[in-house]
């Protein structure tokens, strides 16, 4: 069953058109990774899913409503999408409880008791419970990113969006974050993942999209993409990744 199903999404800046013609759909208890170049148009097409930027043309149908059309509550369709960005976004002004609790009780008007168990329950699936009082500051780029996720968790989300989110770690975090990352794809959550991470890629993907020039050039099961990937473009792509010049 289709959660979100993206028809013919086009996104220019000015004269520069990013994304071309975009069409796919986001079943449910899926993992979706898309991969490509830099400039490929991935993170503008994630970040168009969840309307921090404002398609300029098609439809996004949110459990078979377009979330475009006119009149749409789109407040309440960005509480079911959990975003983890590049760069963390955390509040720095703000501890990491609070972090996580601070969305609950502003959007969706939890109450503290339960806002606070269910940040709780959330750091502690990320290993970040023991850190409850830190500040972000005090915390390295990987313990960072694994708030953020625990605060996109904690909005109890239908689909979570991960940007990148290993690009701007230290190569010795990466694998802790991959790792829950790994355990929430396990669980059935729906994900759909921007990544340069190749290998964790293929390790967790219900299905791979490569994009390329801002269209979808190939998609396909993580088998049919990195061992028996049809378009030259992504064939020749795989080789740049998977075996650098020296």
């Amino acid at each position: 069953m289709s959660i979100i199903q993206i028809e013919h999404l086009k996104k220019s800046f000015g004269d520069n058109l990013v994304l071309k013609d975009i069409s796919m759909n986001v079943n449910k208890g899926e993992v979706v990774t898309i991969i490509g170049a830099s400039g490929s148009g991935k993170s503008t097409f994630l970040r168009c899913i969840n309307l921090l930027e404002t398609p300029t043309d098609g439809k996004i149908l949110y459990n078979g409503e377009n979330v475009l059309a006119p009149g749409y509550d789109l407040p309440k369709y960005r509480t079911h999408l959990g975003m983890v960005f590049q760069s963390f976004n955390l509040f720095n002004n703000l501890n990491v409880l609070q972090n996580c609790m601070t969305g609950q009780l502003t959007v969706l008007k939890r109450d503290e008791k339960t806002a606070r168990a269910t940040a709780l329950e959330n750091l502690k699936k990320v290993g970040m419970d023991r850190f409850i009082d830190a500040k972000p500051a005090q915390l390295s780029g990987g313990q960072k990113q694994r708030v953020a996720i625990a605060r996109a968790l904690s909005m109890d989300p239908e689909v979570m969006l991960f940007d990148e989110p290993t690009s701007a770690l230290d190569p010795e975090m990466v694998g802790d974050v991959l790792g829950i990352m790994k355990e929430l794809a396990n669980s059935g959550l729906t994900m759909v993942i921007v990544t340069h991470e190749m290998a964790f890629a293929k390790e967790v993907s219900d299905r791979v999209i490569f994009m390329d020039k801002g269209l979808i050039a190939e998609e396909g099961t993580a088998d049919d993409i990195f061992i028996h990937p049809k378009e030259a473009r992504t064939k020749e792509f795989l080789h740049r990744v998977l075996h650098p010049e020296p």
